[in-house]
This record gives structure tokens, C-alpha cells and sequence, in this order.
């Protein structure tokens, strides 16, 4: 009788070994599929994030580009010869210098980095307002393939650095002869001229 129960006993022991066994391989493999989970969870919101982000890069661009054609556009419709910059950002929504309002913005935009009607500016030497950009912090996605007109935007490091401004066209002279008188031609900044010396592509 003392045997059966031994018997009994040591059986049962090993039932119980079995089944904590069991339930720690189960728990080990719960605890797994949660760290894999977790790990592919946190991938896909940094994905989700660097998706947003290139969203809202595209955007400022396109924000910018607003801005500084309105700052263009302001600035070369100035009455007389001589050309000014808008005070503030405001003139550029309502422009009183003419007896019928001129608008060359609809709205001041909201900064799509920070989300705040609010933008550094960027102050011409003359006076004035010649561009704006974001006032965040944060490292740019984008560090090239930019258009023409944001060709200074490349490697920067933050977009504060990404300044949208519009300066007046600067006259180029062309090569002068025999009875062709030097002709002032205007160029884009960045854009080199073409010339004997420089018979572009």
C-alpha cells in the first residue's frame, strides 16, 4: 500500500512538472508574439511618421512658393521707380498704396511644421519683408532634388534654414559690337548666363 502511494505520488509530481513545463513555454511564447507585435507596431508609426513628414515638407514648399511670389508680386507692382518690400506680412493681404485694394495673398498660411499662422521673417537690407520660412527646429527628410527656385534649399539641417525670399532680378550686360549698343538682359540669381565664355548646354 506504502508503494501505491509512493507510486501515486511521484506520478502526480510529474504531471504537475509537466504542466508548469508547459505553461512556461506557453507564457515564453506569448511574451514573444508581444515583443515581434511590438517591434512591428513601432516600425510601421515610425513609417507613419516619415510618411507625415514628407507630406508636410511638400506642403511648406508649396507654401513658400506662395509666399514668395506674393512678396514678388508686391514688390514689382510698387508705383514709381522705386521698389519696396511689404512692412509686414499683412500688406500683402490687403496692399493700400493703390486707390482700388490689391490682394496678393489670400491668407497668411499656417506653417504646416509647427502649425501656427506664425513665420520667421526674413528682413531686406533695404526695409521690409523679402521671404519668411518655418520656424522649426526639426532636420529636414528632403536634402535635394529641389526646383530652380529652391536650389538654395539643399542640405540644410533644419527648416529654419529654409527660406523662401524673393530678390529683384539683377541686369546683365551682353556683349557689345559695331553698332550694337550693350543691352541690359535680366537673369535669375543662380542661373549663369550665356556668353562666348560660357556657351551653356
Amino acid at each position: 500500500m506504502a508503494n501505491f502511494d509512493h507510486a501515486s505520488t511521484v506520478q502526480d509530481g510529474a504531471a504537475r512538472t509537466g504542466r508548469g513545463g508547459q505553461a512556461g513555454y506557453t507564457y515564453l511564447a506569448v511574451l514573444f508574439a508581444i515583443v515581434v507585435s511590438m517591434a512591428g507596431t513601432s516600425g510601421a508609426v515610425q513609417l507613419w511618421s516619415l510618411a507625415q513628414q514628407r507630406e508636410r515638407e511638400v506642403e511648406l514648399l508649396f507654401i513658400g512658393a506662395e509666399f514668395r511670389r506674393a512678396i514678388r508680386s508686391y514688390y514689382e507692382e510698387t508705383p514709381g521707380p522705386a521698389k519696396r518690400y511689404p512692412a509686414e506680412l499683412a500688406d500683402l493681404l490687403k496692399d493700400n498704396r493703390f486707390q482700388v485694394t490689391r490682394r496678393h495673398l489670400r491668407r497668411i498660411y499656417v506653417d504646416p511644421m509647427t502649425a501656427k499662422a506664425e513665420w520667421g521673417q526674413v528682413k531686406s537690407p533695404q526695409g521690409g519683408i523679402m521671404g519668411v520660412y518655418s520656424l522649426s527646429e526639426r532636420a529636414p527628410i528632403k536634402s535635394a532634388g529641389f526646383r530652380l527656385a529652391d536650389q538654395g534649399l539643399a542640405d540644410k539641417s533644419k527648416y529654419t534654414e529654409w527660406q523662401f525670399a524673393y530678390s529683384p532680378q539683377l541686369p546683365v550686360a551682353q556683349p557689345s559690337g559695331p553698332g550694337r549698343p550693350s543691352t541690359p538682359v535680366p537673369v535669375s540669381p543662380g542661373v549663369p548666363s550665356v556668353g562666348p565664355g560660357n556657351p551653356g548646354r
